[in-house]
């Protein structure tokens, strides 16, 4: 079950708190952002041009826009960031000691946002869906560290990680009364994959064209892969202890 080692790496970089690589297909670049640096980074494999973009918060997420721009989601907030930088809030909803960590886009082009007390509390976090009209609905209300959140290849499944669960959970998909851009609905939460102690903790999670669920481990220095049964079938060992 392990992978192969060889790898190469792309961009070297620091960060205080590195996450969320995201390909962008329109621009052909790479997204990713680091939240306690409050930086948007992008790199464009072709060229070669990196970017860095300072906001004016923590930044747990950065998405790009089917209009051009990002959206991002902030400690206070998902903001807009308009291609020719103009900025304003999607939703704006600060809670002292909480700031936003992962996020994703779904099939729909909804974006489902998640956070997280910065003293990691229970339920101190939130994982909420948002249209692009700025319609926000809190979907868990009762979370820790909202992490990875995916969607199979066919849209009914949606994967997601609360991080000290050491779970990576599965729901059902369905669409509400006003259509899928009006409020997907999940339901039939279960778990895929339990994470076993001394692995680390489950973190961000990808889906593949198969259906397969990749998830980086931190404190565990590895990602795993696994089937769309919970069947873990792929080890890839890393020289760093926490991949996000």
């Amino acid at each position: 079950m392990t992978g192969a080692k060889g790898y190469e790496i792309a961009v070297r970089e620091h960060a205080a708190l590195g996450e969320g690589p995201t390909w962008d297909t329109a621009a052909q670049r790479l997204i990713w952002v680091d939240i306690l640096g409050s930086r948007v980074h992008t790199y464009d494999p072709v060229s070669g041009r990196r970017t860095v973009m300072v906001t004016e918060q923590h930044v747990g997420a950065a998405k790009p826009r089917a209009g051009g721009g990002l959206v991002l989601n902030l400690r206070d907030g998902v903001g807009l960031r308009d291609a020719d930088g103009g900025f304003r809030w999607l939703h704006h909803d600060p809670v002292p000691g909480r700031r936003a960590n992962d996020a994703a886009v779904a099939p729909d082009g909804s974006l489902w946002a998640g956070t997280m007390r910065y003293d990691e509390a229970p339920g101190g976090g939130t994982l909420s869906h948002l249209t692009p009209d700025g319609t926000v609905r809190t979907v868990l209300d009762d979370v820790a560290v909202s992490n990875g959140i995916g969607w199979s290849p066919d849209g009914r499944l949606m994967y997601y990680i609360d991080s000290p669960t050491r779970r990576v959970d599965v729901f059902d998909v369905g669409v509400g009364e006003g259509g899928v851009g009006e409020g997907q609905q999940i339901s039939h939460r279960r778990p895929l994959a339990a994470i076993e102690d001394g692995a680390g903790f489950p973190d961000g999670l990808t889906v593949d064209a198969d259906g397969c669920v990749w998830v980086a481990l931190w404190d565990g220095g590895a990602v795993r892969r696994y089937t769309p049964d919970g069947t873990l079938d792929r080890v890839i060992p890393l020289p760093v202890p926490r991949p996000t």
